[in-house]
């Protein structure tokens, strides 16, 4: 049943922004865990963006978190198709994160089969824009952490290891408008939007610290027009990434402050603070908890990592909801075409996440 309903998830081809294809996939993940739940999830519109939402009846309960959109365009199915051999599947989003939706739906079954005691107070949200920061989802989400004890993501893992702290991120553009002209005849009467975006891209970079682990790095640029002509019009991405939210607001201080060197150059800034740090403490106890029930349940010893990258438990986090993240499957290969997940990890998996719920409802019972 895990190969089959991972194949089947894989074969529908889900990029951000691609709505037939996540309402495709959410068309699959509603029989199977509405099945589980024994209760139909809603669709939640956001700004033309679609996301799944199986809400418990009453707060106080575990979110399982995750999301079907993927970094993949439409056709990569073509030349990356599904596949299986040796027991590791492949295919694009397999295992960032298309496995891990799998193992959820797989540890709501388990708990089904205790009644209404082992689902009622286990909610499911499945997002539709997370690649691409969850612009239209953070709201959801936090609502859905807001009313919850615990949020449980089946984000990848990191070789086996769960993730307990992630940097926060942000994520900026800066446009440059300058003044076109020949660059042969006339050079002086333009005003170079490139040679501007040089420097403020320099500027901007030595932002980052290095002993803090914080990184601002230029990741894409736009420029010009014609090799013989002054540009015009210029742009530049930024990928900002910190431990602290004291950090991340330093660099968003330093974007929203920054000046043209040329006067005759006006600068325009977008995006801003995308994801605060999930911070260690949040996680601590439910890793701990969780790393007992693999032990109890005879795997592998459960290990624990602090990551660069950020999630949606970024937000849950922030809420001061405990949250642990990458309780995915384990494979390798995220947004790459050798990516991959281990179907028996994905039974694993969902072993541990369901026993891990029964643990955190006993705690509370207690």
């Amino acid at each position: 049943m895990v190969h089959a309903r991972l194949r089947s998830l894989v074969e529908v081809e889900s990029p951000t922004g691609h709505r037939e294809g996540i309402a495709e996939c959410f068309s699959l993940i509603r029989h199977w865990a509405g099945a589980a739940l024994d209760r139909q999830g809603e669709i939640r519109e956001i700004d033309g963006v679609d996301h799944l939402y199986f809400a418990a009846a009453d707060p106080g309960g575990m979110l399982l978190l995750g999301h079907v959109d993927t970094v993949w365009p439409v056709g990569t199915l073509d030349r990356l198709p599904f596949t299986v051999e040796s027991g590791r599947a492949r295919g694009p989003g397999v295992f960032d994160m298309k496995s891990g939706l799998v193992a959820a739906i797989g540890s709501l079954e388990r708990l089904a089969a205790e009644g209404r005691s082992g689902r009622d107070d286990v909610s499911l949200l499945i997002t539709g824009d997370e690649e691409t920061g969850s612009i239209t989802s953070r709201g959801l989400i936090e609502e859905a952490a807001a009313r919850s004890r615990a949020v449980l993501i089946l984000e990848p893992s990191l070789d086996g290891a769960v993730k307990i702290a992630r940097r926060g991120a942000g994520i900026y553009r800066v446009g440059v408008r300058g003044r076109a002209a020949h660059a042969g005849l006339e050079p002086e009467k333009g005003a170079n939007a490139l040679a501007e975006m040089a420097d403020v891209l320099q500027r901007l970079a030595l932002q980052s610290d290095e002993s803090l682990g914080t990184t601002v790095s230029p990741t894409f640029a736009t420029a010009g027009t014609a090799v013989n002509t002054i540009p015009e019009l210029a742009e530049v991405a930024f990928d900002v990434r910190a431990w602290s939210l004291s950090e991340l607001e330093r660099v968003d201080a330093a974007f929203r402050s920054i000046l043209p060197r040329n006067p005759e150059i006006a600068l325009a800034l977008g995006g801003g603070i995308n994801r605060p740090p999930l911070e260690r403490e949040h996680a601590e106890a439910l890793y701990l908890l969780a790393r007992q029930v693999a032990a109890d349940l005879g795997q592998t010893p459960l290990d624990g990592v602090e990551v660069g990258g950020a999630s949606d438990g970024n937000f849950t986090a922030a809420l001061g909801t405990p949250t642990l993240d990458g309780l995915g499957p384990l494979g390798g290969g995220a947004h790459a075409e050798h990516e991959w997940a281990n179907l028996e990890s994905i039974i694993e998996r969902a072993d541990l996440v369901a026993e891990l719920i029964r643990r955190i409802r006993g705690q509370t019972d207690t």
